[in-house]
């Protein structure tokens, strides 16, 4: 690394506190942002940090000076974590940057408008992105990561700063959904409730005055609280919306959502099309659709086995799995229609050992006594209309719609 000389360095800081000075003075937040964001890695942040390990007296020049001492609060700290972040010590970077943004908070209530609210938005990004890489850091040594609890803590402070009347309250759910991506990231989501709440019973809050984006984002994180909890009919609702309204250029972020839109929607009868897991490379899901049309338990668990740890990761594992009542409902249905085809007058007897016989040429062994259970489940949740002649061991079928379409609702309800 080629440091700058004496004279560049010092011309590098004094530059740097110009134009921070004139973006603040000014309220030009445009010119603010950029000089606040770290993990841009620019140019002339890097080139300013290399002055600042080598021109030593830096916070002496702001403190000393009468146009920039007021600035020395958040700038100070700024300096020492940038100084920090480029020597790749990510674990002293994050409470320096921590202290500047408490400071820029500090300013930030003062003014009357919400112009640095976007300057307010690249603080909370930088705080969650640098306290992520700290804990990476921290526990590469060994160490305990909690810069991200941390950051979280941090965040809800800031909530409370923009959850009040005025301008300044649309940034509020921007920050909440900073909120969930640290949440979801420590596996604390149960501490989502309270910011949500927070949101949708706060008569301050108009959800719509809010940016589209943040929108978006909100609802992608409260539909996948909902699959989280198994409630499929909130969580199709809210994963919709987020793909109603996403960017249709974002296609990562249309994967994202469709990643768990898509079990939500299997879990409630409607099967996406190939087009789509091909177009979005979610093909994982090819061969689930499969079974489900074909009623083919062996291709649905053979599917989970496969592609078990990535359903485990998203946190679907355990909707698809449950998808199984479904394919048994698909496979009754299929020996109904060949039964209907050889004598239409007793298509509506279905006898268990028939049902035996379709499972062992799927490769799956299940006696009398399981078979009867599940088709009792089956009847229990209305995806069969019927009862049971237990003398005879047969299901009777009834003669009216005996397989019940989904129709837009959970197997579970």
């Amino acid at each position: 690394m080629a440091y700058p000389s004496m004279g560049e360095a010092h011309r590098r800081v004094t530059d740097y506190l110009g134009r921070f000075s004139d973006a603040v003075s000014t309220q030009d937040v445009a010119s603010l942002k950029p000089l606040l964001s770290l993990s841009s890695a620019s140019p002339s942040l890097l080139s300013l940090a290399d002055a600042l390990n080598l021109l030593q007296d830096a916070i002496r020049l702001i403190k000393q000076s009468e146009k920039w001492s007021q600035l020395a609060e958040i700038v100070a700290p700024l300096f020492r974590c940038l100084q920090s972040y480029r020597l790749s010590n990510l674990a002293d970077a994050y409470p320096a940057y921590e202290k500047a943004a408490n400071a820029f908070i500090q300013e930030f209530r003062n003014w009357d408008s919400a112009w640095a609210l976007e300057a307010l938005y690249v603080i909370a990004y930088e705080i969650r992105v640098l306290a992520e890489r700290a804990d990476r850091e921290l526990s590469a040594n060994g160490k305990l990561p909690e810069k991200l609890k941390a950051a979280g803590s941090f965040l809800m402070k800031v909530f409370g700063v923009l959850a009040g009347k005025g301008p300044k309250r649309v940034g509020a759910l921007y920050m909440t959904c900073q909120l969930f991506k640290i949440y979801f990231k420590l596996g604390t989501v149960h501490l989502c409730r309270s910011v949500i709440r927070s949101i949708e019973t706060a008569r301050i809050f108009d959800f719509e005055e809010f940016p589209q984006r943040d929108k978006v984002t909100y609802m992608y994180y409260t539909g996948r609280l909902e699959v989280y909890n198994e409630n499929f009919t909130a969580a199709e609702q809210k994963l919709s919306y987020a793909l109603a309204h996403c960017n249709p250029h974002s296609e990562a972020n249309i994967r994202m959502i469709l990643k768990y839109l898509i079990p939500v929607k299997l879990s409630i009868g409607i099967l996406p099309k190939d087009w789509l897991l091909e177009k979005y490379n979610l093909v994982e899901y090819r061969n689930i659709v499969l079974a489900l049309k074909r009623g083919d338990l062996r291709l649905l668990r053979s599917a989970l086995e496969e592609h078990e740890d990535r359903f485990l990761r998203s946190g679907v594992y355990l909707v698809l799995e449950k998808l199984e009542l479904q394919v048994y409902q698909r496979l009754l249905k299929k020996i109904y229609i060949i039964q209907k085809q050889k004598d239409p007058s007793k298509a509506h007897q279905m006898k268990l050992e028939v049902i035996i016989k379709a499972l062992k040429w799927l490769e799956i062994d299940m006696d009398l006594d399981e078979v009867e259970c599940i088709v009792a489940i089956l009847i229990h949740k209305n995806l069969v209309k019927g009862y049971f002649a237990h003398k005879s061991k047969v299901v009777v079928l009834s003669k009216q719609d005996p397989f019940p379409k989904l129709t837009g609702r959970p197997v579970n309800a």
